[in-house]
């Protein structure tokens, strides 16, 4: 583990495997401890690093609101931290919208993009059930009870076994962000978007969505998939929001496939 600082907050990060890098980032409210399903596959193959965006985890709640460029710029801190300089990119929900604005950021820094359950912000966004924006909206003051009641519905498939949710939820209350810090992290999102932009990006692109997500509805994943040039889109059956633990094998498959193809595509042309 380690920490670095960046804009005025200590962010921390720490990496596990060996092998071509790979940035993971979280979504709101949630610490990088939070990737403990996919991660060991992710290690097995690749060095993998993973930071606590600001305001969640051990790093540093400053006052927001946190700009989505902001948050790109504690990536890139990171991957400085880590003596990185291209990497592939992994972004789960609102981590996916800083995955977007990394590469559009930092362009020559990713080796290739992999953006899930996420939206290109803005108007154009695909809009949730106002059920779902409004428990967002009132997370920050809601007890770990009234919250775990209020989302699951919004984060996982009515197929997906209720072990496998207690387990998600056992982790997640070792880490309950603080308000201030998801209200941040709130603010960022609703003030961004990369829709309009989204055409600059040229990495190699993967979109990952669960086709009955009610968070961030798979029309986003769509959205993004049409806006950048070449990119991938799978849609994974039986999967809400958190694909990850809905659906923990095709997303792992899924991911991995597309990385390995990365990973030999780069390789035949060094």
């Amino acid at each position: 583990m380690a920490f670095l600082e960046n804009q005025g907050a200590k962010i921390y990060w720490d990496e596990e495997g060996r092998g071509a890098p790979l940035l993971l980032i979280m979504g709101i409210g949630a610490a990088s401890a939070l990737w403990w399903r996919t991660r060991p596959a992710l290690a097995a193959q690749y060095r993998t690093i993973a930071l606590d965006n600001r305001g969640v985890g051990r790093s540093d709640v400053p006052a927001g609101p946190y700009p989505m460029a902001l948050m790109a710029s504690d990536a890139a801190a990171v991957l400085d931290a880590a003596g990185v300089e291209r990497a592939h990119i992994f972004g789960l929900s609102m981590g996916g919208m800083i995955a977007q604005e990394f590469a559009l950021q930092y362009p020559g820094r990713v080796l290739s993009l992999i953006l899930g359950c996420t939206a290109p912000g803005g108007p154009n966004a695909v809009k949730a059930e106002p059920e779902a924006t409004a428990a967002l909206k009132a997370r920050s003051t809601m007890t770990i009870e009234e919250a775990e009641k209020a989302f699951v519905p919004f984060l996982y498939d009515a197929s997906t076994p209720r072990a496998r949710i207690d387990e998600d939820l056992e982790r997640r209350r070792a880490w309950v962000p603080s308000p201030q810090g998801y209200s941040a992290q709130l603010q960022g999102i609703f003030a961004w978007q990369a829709f309009d932009r989204l055409p600059q990006i040229a990495a190699p692109t993967l979109v990952i969505h669960g086709r009955n997500d009610r968070l961030v509805p798979p029309g986003n994943g769509e959205l993004i998939a049409a806006r950048i040039p070449g990119a991938r889109l799978v849609l994974i059956p039986q999967a809400n929001h958190l694909f990850t633990t809905d659906q923990p094998e095709t997303a792992c498959r899924t991911v991995l496939g597309f990385l390995g193809e990365q990973t030999g595509r780069q390789a035949r042309t060094t």
